[in-house]
C-alpha cells in the first residue's frame, strides 16, 4: 500500500484540563474526514451514552487532499452522537480550519470529558499542539463578536470554531461555526454538535498554522497533473461551471419549484405562488443592484465561487453564504417570500448558532401550532434574537428544533426523520431523495445522497423519474457510498455532478490521494471504503437503540401533494433492501 502516512492526533481531556499528542494508530491511517470521524465515534463513545454527558466525545478532523492545491478539497469534518438524532453524526463544513489542520500535521483534534464547574474555556490549536484557556471575556457573545475579539487578539490569520449563545445552552438546534477566509462563518449545521461542545464547556477552538510544516506530496508532478484533471472537470461541467457559480445554490428554487417538490406552509403544498421573488435569478440581480457579490467562496481554492455577499437596500453588508435551504424553507416553507427577511434572519442565525435548516422548518411548526402567524418575518426576526437568543422558554423550544418543538406543541405534520428536519426538498415528489432521509445514518439529510442531480438533472446519463419508486432505493445507495468518499477527502459536496458524469472524475481523484500519499489504490477502494463507514454508521445507531423502524418518513407523507397528487407509497420492506449490501 505504499510508505506509511505519518500525521498526529491531539487529545483534550477536559475532565482534568490535560492535553496531549499521538500517533496515529496504523488502522487509521488512510482515513480522513467522514470515515475517519465515524470510524472514531464508532471505536470510542459508548452508543448508549448521554450524548451531552462526559461519555461522548467531539472529533475534527480535514479531509484526506486538505491542504493540497487541489481545487474545492477545505472541508472540514466534525463528528459525535447527535444529541438531537440520538444516533452518529458526521457534520461538514467549508471555512479555513481543514486546510490550516492538514498544514499544521493534525489528523484529528479529539475533545472527551466534561469540567467540573460553571468555568469556561477555550482551546487554542497551533504547531506545538493544542493548549487549554479559561475565558470570560467572549461568554454569552454571538459568533461575529468572537470572529472580531479573535481577530484583535491573535491576528486575521487566526482560524476559529466556535459557538453562539445556543451551544452554550445546549440547545439541540445548536451549531458549531467556522471562520471563512473572509472573516464570515460557514456551519457545522446539522445535529446539534454545537451543544456537545457546549457541554464540555468550549466557547471556541483558535488555530494559527505560523510556521506549519506544510502537506508533503508523495509525489508532486503527479498529484499537480491529477489536479488540473480535477479541476477541469468541475469547471467544464454546466452544474459547477455555469449554473452554480451564476445563481448559487438558489438556482435550485425555480427548479424544485416546477418539480411540485418545494415544501410550502409546513409541508402542505409542493409549490409556492411566490418562488420568483426568492429565486436564484432575482437574488442574482438585487445582488448586483446593491454592490454585492454574487460570487465567494467558502474556501480557499473553491472554483466554483457558489456563495455569494448579500447586501441590504443601502449597501450595507447583512450576510453570506446564503443558501437554498435556508431560503427556501424560510421563504416558502414558512411563507415569508421576502429575501431580505431571510437574509437578517440567516445572520441572526450565524451569530446566535444555531443550524438554519432545522430552525426554518422549526418555524414551520411553529406557524401550524399559532406559535406565530405564518409569513410573519418580522416575528421570525424577533424570536431569533429575543427568544433563541436570549434562551427564554419559548426559545429553548425552538432551539431544540422542529421534532421537539411539534411534540410540545401537539403538531402532528412534523417533517423529521430520526428527529433531524426534512430539508427543502418534499420527498413526495422526488422520491429518490426521499430514500436518502430515511435511509441515512445521519437523519435526514439531503446531502448525505443528493438524488436530485439524478431524478431531474439527468445526472449519470439519464433522469430516474422523482415520480416513481424504480431504482430510487438502488440509486440512493450508490450515492450515498460515493458521498462518504466526498465527504473522506474533503472535497466540497457539489463534485457530486461532475463525478457522475465526467469520466475522468473519479480516476483523477484516485491519482490525487495515491500521489499525496505515495499509495496504489484502486477505484474498488472508493466502493469499499463507502460501503464500510455506511455499515459502521449504521451499527452505531442500532447500538444506540436506533431501528429499521427509525428510517421511516412521517405518516402525513401519505396525504397527496399537488400538481401531482404524489404520495409518499414505499413499504418498510421496500426501504429495509437499501442496506442488503
Amino acid at each position: 500500500m505504499g510508505r506509511k502516512i505519518v500525521n498526529k492526533i491531539l487529545r483534550v481531556d477536559m475532565t482534568n484540563l490535560s492535553t496531549k499528542i499521538e500517533s496515529v494508530p496504523k488502522e487509521w491511517s488512510g482515513l480522513g474526514g467522514r470515515a475517519l470521524t465515524s470510524t472514531f465515534v464508532a471505536a470510542e463513545v459508548v452508543p448508549t451514552c448521554h450524548p451531552l454527558g462526559e461519555g461522548n466525545k467531539l472529533i475534527f478532523a480535514p479531509g484526506l487532499l486538505s491542504g493540497t492545491a487541489a481545487a474545492n478539497t477545505g472541508r472540514f469534518s466534525a463528528g459525535a452522537k447527535s444529541p438531537l438524532t440520538g444516533g452518529i453524526k458526521e457534520s461538514n463544513a467549508g471555512g479555513t480550519a481543514a486546510q490550516q489542520f492538514a498544514r499544521l500535521g493534525i489528523k484529528a483534534l479529539i475533545i472527551e470529558g466534561l469540567p467540573k464547574g460553571d468555568t469556561w474555556y477555550s482551546l487554542h490549536v497551533n504547531k506545538d499542539g493544542v493548549s487549554i484557556a479559561e475565558e470570560t471575556e467572549l461568554i454569552g457573545k454571538g459568533n461575529y463578536a468572537v470572529v472580531e475579539t479573535l481577530e484583535q487578539r491573535l491576528g486575521k490569520k487566526v482560524g476559529i470554531l466556535s459557538i453562539g449563545p445556543a451551544g452554550e445552552m445546549r440547545m439541540l438546534a445548536a451549531n458549531i461555526s467556522v471562520k471563512d477566509k473572509d472573516s464570515r462563518l460557514r456551519s457545522h449545521g446539522r445535529g446539534g454538535l454545537g451543544a456537545v461542545m457546549g457541554s464540555k464547556k468550549i466557547k471556541y477552538i483558535s488555530i494559527d498554522d505560523s510556521d506549519a510544516p506544510g502537506v508533503s506530496l508523495a509525489d508532486p508532478e503527479r498529484f499537480k497533473t491529477a489536479a488540473r484533471a480535477l479541476a477541469k472537470a468541475i469547471i467544464n461541467h454546466p452544474a459547477t461551471g455555469e449554473g452554480i457559480p451564476t445563481f448559487g445554490t438558489s438556482v435550485m428554487v425555480n427548479i424544485i419549484n416546477a418539480a411540485g417538490s418545494m415544501p410550502t406552509r409546513n409541508f402542505t403544498h409542493g409549490q409556492f405562488e411566490g418562488h420568483n421573488d426568492i429565486a436564484g435569478e432575482t437574488m442574482r440581480e438585487v445582488i448586483l443592484a446593491r454592490g454585492g457579490s454574487p460570487k465567494h467562496g467558502c474556501q480557499a481554492g473553491c472554483i466554483m465561487q457558489c456563495s455569494q455577499v448579500y447586501n441590504d437596500k443601502d449597501g450595507n453588508y447583512v450576510t453570506a453564504g446564503f443558501e437554498y435551504e435556508t431560503i427556501e424553507l424560510l421563504g416558502a416553507n414558512a411563507c415569508i417570500g421576502n429575501l431580505d427577511d431571510i437574509a437578517v434572519a440567516d445572520y441572526i442565525m450565524d451569530d446566535i448558532g444555531v443550524d438554519s435548516i432545522e430552525t426554518a422548518v422549526t418555524f414551520g411548526v411553529a406557524m401550524e401550532a399559532g406559535v406565530l402567524p405564518f409569513g410573519d418575518g418580522k416575528e421570525v426576526l424577533r424570536m431569533l434574537k429575543e427568544e433563541i437568543g436570549m434562551g427564554t422558554p419559548l426559545g429553548r423550544i425552538l432551539g431544540s428544533g422542529a421534532g421537539n418543538c411539534g411534540k410540545t406543541y401537539g403538531v402532528t405534520r412534523v417533517p423529521v426523520v430520526k428527529n433531524q428536519a426534512i430539508p427543502a426538498y418534499d420527498p413526495r415528489a422526488i422520491k429518490g431523495i426521499g430514500i436518502t432521509y430515511v435511509t441515512s445514518p445521519m437523519g435526514a439529510d439531503h446531502t448525505a445522497g443528493y438524488a436530485i442531480s439524478h431524478n431531474l438533472m439527468g445526472s449519470g446519463g439519464r433522469i430516474i423519474d422523482p415520480l416513481k419508486k424504480d431504482e430510487q432505493v438502488e440509486l440512493s445507495r450508490h450515492l450515498q457510498i460515493g458521498t462518504v468518499i466526498v465527504d473522506s477527502a474533503g472535497l466540497c459536496l457539489f463534485v457530486g455532478s461532475p463525478m457522475a458524469d465526467d469520466p475522468t472524475f473519479v480516476p483523477s481523484l484516485m491519482e490525487l490521494i495515491n500521489a499525496r500519499f505515495g499509495l496504489a489504490l484502486t477505484p474498488d477502494w472508493i466502493g469499499e471504503l463507502g460501503m464500510n463507514v455506511l455499515k459502521t454508521e449504521r451499527a452505531f445507531n442500532i447500538a444506540a437503540g436506533l431501528s429499521s423502524k427509525d428510517d421511516r418518513l412521517p405518516e402525513f407523507f401519505k396525504e397527496p401533494l399537488l400538481p401531482h397528487n404524489a404520495v409518499w407509497d414505499f413499504t418498510g420492506e421496500e426501504i429495509d433492501e437499501f442496506w442488503d449490501f
